[in-house]
């Protein structure tokens, strides 16, 4: 039963287009994360989804069936919101059962659904507290037992971990891969986190002005994106200005600065193209002191900044002739990093390079 987005466009009275001819497919059972800055429509596409929003344009259908103008207390859907939203005249045990009340389910049946919901969201024992008793992640975790507790076909999520603190937002998370693997639901995930995204979704869908620009697994999009912009925004990386000399099937020969070296490519992404942007993830490249004689095969940079974070240490590092510093994660292993002002060469293997084709 897939959920299909098909030719969704939205505008906000007269001003630009929040959704633009977006075309997207869910599979069945799908954790699939909408992904981007904010702006970027995002929430307004969940929304659509939801029914809460009509679109301007497009068509949303789930197992086939039309539900562009259904209602959204009709949709197989429910939805989670980034606060969740309790009623405080009402103790835990009433909020999840809220909207089973009205189904006509027997006293024994609902109970038992709603010890089943509050077990799924690990809070066995917390029926009777009211909201001002529970911490924030123990609110979100109520809200999802009230969603879950309905068996929506796909189930709405935005930014629910947002206004939590970093541990508890890391416990939700494998909270949510747990109760996605329980239920077998289709879930639909919006965030701007980056990290948020890789570590949930088996596929994360970016999101730039409107429009979508790129759909893949966390780990293609994170080694093997195909747009600059979605290369810039899930993660810290490098996107270098370089000329692609030549090609040799996925491997490209490109060079800058009179540095020449070897990345992969798509003949897709490059095509034609003499100028492209490398793209280099900053854990990839290794930086080691410039030899006394000031010779060395690698790109040659000054160290602007160094930074202990625990595990690795942080540099960044200025190129001749570039305009943006470069970004360089080394294992904390070596007791002695590089220090402010010292030369260092670069270098990496052609493997952790991606060449994307520059207009």
């Amino acid at each position: 039963m897939s959920l299909d987005i098909v030719g969704v466009s939205h505008r906000y009275g007269h001003a630009d287009l929040a959704l633009d001819s977006v075309d997207l497919r869910v599979e069945p059972g799908e954790f699939l994360t909408l992904l981007g800055p904010s702006g970027c429509g995002k929430t307004t596409l969940l929304r659509i989804v939801g029914g809460f929003i009509a679109p301007t344009e497009g068509t949303v259908r789930l197992a086939g069936d039309d539900l562009t103008s259904v209602p959204p207390n009709r949709r197989p859907v429910n939805m989670v919101f980034q606060r969740p939203l309790l009623f405080p005249h009402l103790d835990v045990f009433g909020n999840v059962a809220f909207g089973l009340r009205r189904v006509g389910l027997g006293r024994d049946e609902l109970a038992r659904r709603v010890y089943e919901a509050l077990e799924l969201v690990r809070l066995p024992g917390y029926q009777r507290r009211r909201s001002h008793e529970l911490s924030g992640g123990q609110m979100q975790r109520v809200a999802l037992a009230r969603a879950l507790l309905l068996r929506p076909r796909v189930l709405l999520l935005d930014e629910p971990l947002s206004a939590l603190d970093l541990k508890v937002r890391l416990e939700m998370e494998a909270e949510l891969r747990r109760m996605h693997r329980d239920t077998r639901a289709t879930f639909v995930y919006v965030t701007h986190d980056q990290r948020e995204a890789l570590a949930l979704s088996d596929r994360v869908a970016v999101f730039d002005g409107g429009r979508l620009a790129e759909v893949a697994t966390p780990a293609e999009l994170y080694r093997r994106p195909r747009s600059v912009f979605a290369a810039r925004f899930v993660g810290d990386t490098n996107v270098l200005p370089v000329d692609v000399l030549e090609r040799n099937g996925s491997v490209a020969t490109v060079a800058m600065n009179g540095w020449r070296g070897g990345a992969t490519c798509d003949v897709d992404d490059v095509g034609s193209h003499r100028r492209g942007w490398l793209v280099v993830r900053p854990e990839a490249i290794r930086a080691v002191p410039m030899p006394a004689d000031g010779r060395a095969d690698g790109l040659r940079a000054a160290v602007h900044d160094v930074a202990f974070r625990g595990s690795s240490y942080s540099y960044r590092l200025a190129v001749d002739g570039m305009d943006t510093e470069l970004k360089v994660e080394a294992p904390a292993t070596d007791r002695h990093p590089c220090p402010v002002g010292s030369t260092v060469s670069l270098s990496w293997d052609p493997a952790d390079g991606r060449v994307l084709a520059r207009e």
